[in-house]
């Protein structure tokens, strides 16, 4: 098996770390279509890993305090306000939004009659219109994380070794290790990783690794009150994702897509993916994310051809003037003789 890889394609990364008896790698699916933004899985994560609060003055966009992803934000959820055309539906919140693991037999049902403005979907429960008129606005709400991303660059171009992979397929920062280089910020491409101002060492999302190891899920999963943030093995995720993303266009929230989950783009694929309801970019997200690392074997290879070319062009130089210095020396020789 080709082992540690830069790019492409990586079945077990967790074995490729060195890890010979690896678990399922596992991860997170988020569902935006059914969040709710209530900021549970941001208390949770924050309560759990006693992370510092991120300041309580309002930044005059939307009801999002927080922003971004950053050291002391593993959990942010955004609040996207979106003008929306006239005719356009997507399910309303707390009825056709819910996941599998919750709307099968048994599951709670929507009566036949439902209140005006709700259009019944193919499967019997209701979606809603979200505009019928010039002017109306929805909510677009997604709870971002780090994505543990199957190459992860921040680990790659780590010096210390203070980030590492787990033996669960996640991408884990060890603060006690960290010297505040910062190399690991610019290269996510996805401006996940940050540095505390305190301190220069780097934080991130360890999908409660500490949890995990006791066979339990994340704190933001098990806080998460309508499953809009599920955990588990990543495999069986992207399966229930796919179903998820066909019942959808089956009610005809045609622009539902899945985010993060291809084995074979620019990251490999992520441990945490995500179904969105508009483009990437609406939700602050690279539409094709690359890791930064990627190229670095070429670049090695041109800048050691450089350096050949530059010693060759030397030692050809060098030569040369040998060469010419022995000429010059011969031919005076011959002018002294009688």
């Amino acid at each position: 098996m080709t082992s540690h890889l830069l790019s492409g394609p990586e079945a077990d990364p967790a074995r490729d770390a060195g890890h010979e008896d690896a678990p399922p790698r596992v991860g997170f699916f988020t569902d935006t279509s059914v969040c709710i933004g209530c900021k549970a899985c941001e208390v949770a994560c924050k309560e759990w890993n006693a992370i510092p609060e991120d300041g309580l003055s309002l930044t005059g966009m939307s009801y999002d305090n927080t922003q971004s992803l950053g050291a002391s934000t593993w959990r942010h959820v955004a609040f996207i306000e979106q003008s929306v055309p006239a005719g356009r539906t997507a399910p309303a919140p707390g009825q056709d939004l819910l996941p599998d693991s919750v709307s099968g037999p048994g599951s709670a049902s929507v009566p036949p009659s439902v209140p005006d403005g709700r259009v019944p979907a193919p499967d019997g429960r209701t979606t809603l219109p979200l505009a019928s008129g010039d002017g109306e606005v929805r909510w677009l709400m997604s709870s971002d994380v780090c994505k543990h991303c199957t190459h992860a660059a921040c680990l790659d171009v780590c010096p210390t070794g203070s980030l590492f992979r787990t033996e669960f397929g996640t991408v884990v920062v060890q603060d006690d290790i960290c010297n505040g280089c910062g190399y690991c910020v610019p290269a996510c491409p996805y401006g996940v990783i940050e540095q505390r101002p305190s301190d220069g060492r780097a934080f991130k999302c360890t999908m409660c690794y500490d949890r995990l190891g006791a066979g339990q899920e994340p704190a933001c999963a098990k806080a998460c009150p309508t499953e809009s943030i599920q955990f588990g093995v990543l495999d069986e995720l992207r399966e229930r994702a796919a179903r998820r993303v066909g019942r959808l266009h089956a009610a005809g929230v045609t622009e539902a897509r899945l985010y993060g989950h291809e084995p074979d783009d620019g990251v490999g694929g992520d441990g945490a993916f995500f179904l969105l309801l508009d483009r990437p970019e609406v939700y602050g997200l690279p539409p094709d994310p690359v890791v930064t690392t990627r190229d670095l074997p070429a670049m090695w290879r041109h800048a050691a051809m450089a350096a050949l070319s530059l010693a060759g062009g030397i030692a050809l130089s060098f030569a040369a003037s040998t060469l010419t210095e022995g000429l010059t020396g011969a031919l005076a020789g011959r002018k002294e003789l009688p």
